[in-house]
């Protein structure tokens, strides 16, 4: 690993380790996905085994299920658990009053799902995810859409102004496929001033499942860097 590789990694890590002490014995947690919350979900599992203490976990993708299932932590469902007590994910682009990007990991749907059912939604994020505006250094907005739909959402994003492109998958041909069974648009809208515009105006397109604008959702951010984390309090 290149060592500003090793700097990055070790940033996601310092802040999950932050992230995962407000994890209380008997709590239910929202087990986000991609590489930053993997190490939130490794550290709850040492807590489980060091401090012998009981959690229950409800995963957002196949990713951080069998994740959780490799770090003994016991699986539930919204359906036994309708409130969580608090959720740990990450994200791709987080502004100043932490609104944010999530979804370049294709399971936003259920990030957002699992969020809105907890109590308190805590990000955590290496420094480079850190931005004034959303939309910062042509970064697109995630779509999760019903394949049926798919061509007529690109034509509807594109006359509101955003460049769309279906994702496509690596190492397989075609596009990807979410743990919902529909595809990902990555629409790109430049500098995002008013996200909450933005994702009432995705969200009337027919078609459109979800999308990866969090707008709000936030409660703490916890910034990993190589020497340390900062703190970040949604303001009320």
């Amino acid at each position: 690993m290149k060592p500003r590789q090793t700097e990055i990694e070790e940033a996601k890590k310092n802040a999950a380790l932050e992230a995962v002490k407000h994890v209380k014995d008997g709590f239910v947690v929202g087990l986000g996905s991609g590489s930053t919350a993997a190490y939130a979900i490794e550290e709850i599992g040492n807590r489980i085994r060091n401090e012998r203490l009981h959690f229950l976990g409800v995963p957002t993708s196949y990713q951080a299920f069998m994740l959780a299932i490799k770090h003994r932590i016991t699986i539930t469902t919204l359906d036994e658990h309708p409130t969580l007590d608090l959720v740990i994910d990450g994200a791709d682009q987080i502004d100043q009053d932490l609104n944010l990007i999530k979804g370049m990991g294709g399971a936003l749907t259920r990030e957002k799902i699992v969020a809105s059912a907890s109590k308190r939604l805590i990000i955590i994020a290496d420094e480079n995810k850190k931005v004034k505006v959303l939309g910062e250094n042509n970064h697109p907005i995630p779509m999760e859409v019903i394949p049926f739909s798919a061509r007529l959402i690109i034509r509807k994003i594109g006359e509101m102004g955003g460049i769309p492109a279906i994702r496509e998958g690596n190492g397989k041909v075609g596009p990807v496929i979410t743990d919902n069974g529909n595809m990902i648009i990555d629409a790109r809208f430049g500098l995002v001033t008013n996200p909450t515009e933005l994702e009432c105006r995705l969200k009337s397109v027919v078609g459109v499942v979800e999308t990866g604008l969090f707008v709000r959702m936030a409660n703490t951010v916890y910034i990993g860097k190589h020497s340390g984390v900062e703190k970040l309090e949604k303001k009320m």
